[in-house]
């Protein structure tokens, strides 16, 4: 068995050859390293978090500045203001050509408009700088950017599972671990409303919370709408029971432990056995089933913003873009693709990232590495 040498940072084998002691995380760092598609996982998140919640200092368009004369435009890496007038020119010949070969006189005033506007992009071009933007994704029908809002949308859909997730930490851990560790009716009580809870149609409990809300977009607390942080409750309703659960049966079968029994015998009381020694021994499994947990928030929103149940505007979630997207798919592509590849690309990585955590943590990965 290693012991530590004089000097204290060293430990010395049977062998009396000095080895470096290896702490749980440096090896689970070590190991973790090895896992590519979880290095690139952890690469794509920590870009995703870096641009969304540093887009104010980033050099983005306004998500909510609109452009009428821009709307719909494809992605493209030209001025929107020549993007447009290529689109109302082609525009403009179809309705020409439908006037002259169908006698569609009703399409005149139609014909009309365009070349209106076609007169007034020209005119603007060289006066309004908004016409040399470049909307590299495209724009929606408002004529907004889509990166812009694809960015700040992100904001949304990722605070979302940053909510759940602290609410599982800060309520599931805590219970958990107490109902584990001291048992008896504390832990019967914790345990039958976790089973209550459990029982609640819970996706229907939030659509009707959700709906008791849905007028309440143009009501701020703090600075946020309330329908937005009625959602956030409404996810945090119960995204702590699983973690109690899984905290609780941890507790349980580390309390009876040697290390338990040696700091109950040197007086230690029952808070700090479970906050300095069980969940330190827990912590592999809590940040593994976050982790795993994180995505099932982001694709909540979405269903509700899928059913119009979410973020309003002028503010977005990539749930309210995709359902957005849906609507025109078939002649705005872009609409649906742009933030569908970027929420789809965020979950992968993520579940990417856990699979490796999970394995990273677990001690008896360590032969299979």
């Amino acid at each position: 068995m290693p012991v530590l040498n004089k000097k204290g940072d060293d430990a010395v084998n049977e062998f009396n050859q000095y080895v470096k002691p290896v702490s749980l995380w440096a090896d689970a760092w070590k190991r973790l390293r090895k896992n590519r598609m979880a290095v690139i996982g952890m690469w794509v998140v920590g870009v995703y978090l870096f641009i969304t919640f540093g887009a104010g200092l980033l050099p983005f368009y306004s998500y909510t500045e609109q452009e009428l004369l821009h709307a719909n435009l494809p992605p493209s890496f030209k001025p929107a203001g020549s993007v447009a007038i290529v689109k109302l020119e082609n525009r403009r010949v179809e309705l020409a050509n439908a006037i002259a070969t169908n006698s569609r006189d009703d399409l005149k005033r139609d014909l009309e408009r365009v070349n209106n506007e076609i007169d007034q992009i020209k005119f603007e071009i060289s006066r309004d700088p908004i016409h040399n933007r470049v909307h590299i994704l495209g724009t929606d029908s408002l004529g907004r950017d889509m990166l812009a809002r694809t960015i700040y949308g992100g904001q949304i859909s990722l605070l979302i599972g940053i909510v759940g997730t602290l609410t599982a930490g800060l309520i599931g851990i805590v219970l958990g671990a107490l109902g584990g560790y001291l048992g008896g009716w504390l832990d019967n009580i914790i345990s039958r409303f976790v089973d209550i809870m459990y029982s609640l149609p819970y996706m229907l409990v939030v659509i009707i919370i959700m709906a008791m809300f849905s007028d309440a977009s143009n009501t701020t607390v703090v600075g946020i709408p309330l329908n937005i942080l009625v959602l956030f409750f409404a996810i945090a309703l119960v995204s702590w029971l699983t973690m109690s659960r899984i905290v609780r049966g941890q507790v349980i079968s580390l309390k009876n432990s040697e290390f338990v029994e040696a700091a109950r015998s040197m007086g230690a009381g029952s808070g700090r056995i479970i906050f300095k020694h069980l969940l330190p021994n827990t912590v592999g499994i809590i940040i593994v089933y976050s982790t795993l947990q994180f995505p099932s928030f982001i694709m909540s929103e979405s269903f509700l913003s899928f059913l119009g149940l979410g973020v309003s505007a002028p503010y977005a979630s990539w749930g309210t873009l995709v359902s957005e997207g849906v609507q025109g798919m078939q002649l705005y592509p872009w609409l649906l693709i742009v933030p569908a590849t970027a929420m789809t690309l965020f979950l992968f990585a993520i579940n990417f990232l856990g699979d490796g955590l999970r394995d990273a943590l677990d001690p008896q990965s360590k032969n299979r590495n």
